[in-house]
């Protein structure tokens, strides 16, 4: 891939179409994903991720499982047209010497390309959980072994006046627009940042991972060194190394979606930051909770990402754009 020309058109189509695609198709896994990570001990609405999205159909509807999908939709095409494009970019960079890239230098390319992508990550994820989240503490006000009282609370700072938890209706009707504003009014660009460096530690050592597993699994597909692999074996290069590289984050994704929840059920502790979160969880939940979510977050970035790959080895965006207006009539 260091040897395709970047061209920020086709990364951006490439990147629009596979998120798309790929969101489409997993979100509902990413839903139950967020929720079983933001389920306190003692307080289990959903046993499991099956058991999460039955009870998320029968409370919510169908629709119910795409809650903040809007979100991603949205910005998810510059999202993985800044990390593909940042990693071939770095890539590229890396093996102008001639010497061809070694793991360190792999490792370096997908690190350039974590730090590059969490400007969108960042603000995307603060609003999905919110969305993502509602149903879950309307179904713990519900649930008579909990205690109805819920607030919301944003580490000690002034809080936004709706309460985006607040029974049903509440869940039915906010948009993360109205999040967005509220965020921006109380807190200023900051607050969409909240949880900035929780997803720093998530993304850059996914995707120091990531690329460098992808490009040596992706090489065994190889006939020969000029030939590139069929499309099926991209996909399955995409699935395996996402898959690794999810479990392996995990921890720091349990982290992350904690910190960037902003409303809490009742008897649910706040966070006043990366340290402070990972010890009161290690205390109170024990280590197998930075384990909550792994195999829906496993069965999520798979197949996210090995369809983003073949979206990307086939070249859908330079294909789209050699048949636009302008590229016919200068040809």
């Amino acid at each position: 891939m260091s040897q395709q020309q970047i061209s920020l058109p086709a990364k951006l189509i490439n990147g629009g179409v596979a998120g798309i695609v790929g969101v489409t198709c997993v979100f509902p896994i990413d839903l139950a994903k967020t929720r079983l990570q933001n389920q306190r001990h003692g307080q289990q609405v959903y046993r499991s991720m099956v058991d999460c999205l039955l009870k998320t159909v029968r409370s919510e509807g169908y629709l119910g499982m795409y809650r903040g999908a809007a979100v991603n939709l949205t910005l998810v095409t510059p999202e993985k047209a800044i990390k593909l494009a940042a990693n071939d970019f770095f890539r590229h960079h890396f093996a102008r010497d001639g010497r061809g890239l070694t793991v360190f230098r792999e490792m370096l390319a997908g690190c350039g390309a974590g730090i590059c992508q969490v400007i969108i990550t960042t603000p995307m994820e603060m609003l999905k959980i919110q969305l993502q989240d509602a149903g879950r503490l309307t179904a713990q006000q519900r649930s008579p072994a909990m205690t109805p009282p819920l607030k919301l609370s944003v580490a000690g700072t002034a809080v936004p006046a709706r309460q985006y938890n607040a029974g049903v209706a509440a869940v039915r009707s906010v948009s993360a627009s109205q999040i967005a504003w509220d965020l921006l009014h109380s807190q200023g660009v900051g607050g969409l940042y909240r949880g900035l460096g929780a997803t720093l530690l998530r993304d850059v050592p996914f995707s120091m991972i990531y690329f460098p597993l992808f490009a040596h699994l992706h090489r065994l597909g190889q006939g020969q060194p000029s030939e590139a692999p069929p499309f099926y074996w991209s996909f399955l290069s995409g699935c395996g190394a996402g898959c690794i590289a999810a479990v392996a984050v995990n921890p720091c994704d349990v982290i992350k979606t904690r910190l960037q929840s902003l409303s809490r059920g009742a008897n649910e502790e706040s966070y006043s930051g990366i340290v402070d979160c990972a010890r009161k969880i290690l205390r109170k939940e024990g280590p197998s909770a930075f384990l909550k979510g792994a195999s829906c977050r496993a069965l999520l970035i798979a197949p996210l990402f090995g369809i983003a790959q073949v979206v990307y080895v086939l070249g859908v965006g330079e294909f789209v754009l050699d048949y636009t207006p302008n590229a016919l009539f200068s040809a």
